[in-house]
């Protein structure tokens, strides 16, 4: 059963973050429909907070267990009802004497000789099958990274990430590899990579757009650099793809729109690519960057 809940704030996302503190749910459990949005009005004359409806599934209620009826009233209903005038016993009959029986002499109990046994035969058991034991899984081989050449695109891309990440106090160390036209894909190996990664990738975006922002100054041309760590870029998109399907799923089922989480560029062409061939729904962006966000909405 869905319910929903209106709350406020000074922007959009502290609406829908005191909405998930009330409800105790995390972001992918309810859907967000903005209201109202915030105006700084002037000199603090006029100002309006953020208003949003938070839908989300309750279970339903359990059915009230009916009383089991009295079988009181049928059984009441069921005895005769007894007259108040007592009942006139007919004249008693003389009965003859009876004279007591005499006492027979038990007889003897025949004993049965008891009858020998046929012994069982015994039932074959049937044999157990033996457990195959599990193939044991072989480790993963490391990738081999090839050096950069010296001079080339990969090699400065590598240098300038090598400084970025000593400055940020990480020893992960950048392998970079043209992947095609113009293109080039970087991977982060090392420990605590995760910090690097940062909250729904983050810091790794942000890397990402340092590395395109300092070397497409120093090359010819412009080229696209992909920065990765513990292939989450891939995790994230398929994480992103059962994400739409689901709040599509939803946007069919209660037919009113949903408005999603602020994403980069890149997390939005994922949304609108899973679900442009999906009936009755379609999709668009709206709002300014960084808060851009991908809208699902029901269409007849």
């Amino acid at each position: 059963m869905e319910k929903t809940i209106i709350t406020s704030g000074s922007t959009i996302d502290l609406a829908i973050e005191a909405a998930l503190n009330q409800l105790g749910l995390d972001r992918d459990s309810v859907s967000v429909q903005v209201l109202q949005q915030a105006k700084p009005g002037f000199l603090g004359f006029g100002k309006t907070p953020a208003k949003v409806q938070v839908t989300y599934e309750a279970p339903d209620p359990a059915p009230k267990a009916e009383a089991p009826k009295s079988a009181l009233g049928a059984a009441s209903r069921s005895k005769p009802k007894a007259s108040g005038q007592p009942v006139k016993n007919p004249d008693p009959k003389p009965q003859p004497k009876v004279e007591p029986p005499k006492a027979e002499k038990p007889a003897a109990p025949k004993v049965e000789k008891p009858k020998a046994e046929k012994p069982a035969a015994p039932k074959a058991e049937a044999p157990k099958a033996e457990r195959k034991p599990r193939p044991e899984k072989k480790p993963v081989a490391p990738k081999v990274f090839a050096p950069a050449e010296p001079g080339s695109v990969e090699e400065k891309i590598e240098k300038f990430l090598k400084g970025l990440l000593e400055n940020m106090g990480s020893q992960a160390v950048p392998h970079c590899a043209k992947t095609g036209d113009n293109t080039y894909h970087v991977e982060l190996t090392g420990e605590d990579l995760g910090f690097l990664i940062g909250r729904r990738g983050d810091t790794l975006d942000a890397i990402q757009h340092l590395a395109n922002y300092s070397v497409n100054r120093d090359v010819e041309g412009h080229i696209r650099i992909n920065v990765d760590a513990e292939d989450y870029r891939a995790k994230r998109e398929d994480s992103l793809r059962k994400y739409a399907r689901k709040k599509a799923q939803q946007v069919l089922k209660a037919r009113r729109r949903t408005t999603l989480e602020p994403m980069n560029a890149y997390e939005r062409h994922v949304i609108h690519a899973t679900l442009q061939e999906m009936d009755n729904i379609t999709t668009y962006s709206t709002g300014t960057e960084p808060n851009r966000r991908v809208v699902i909405e029901y269409v007849r």
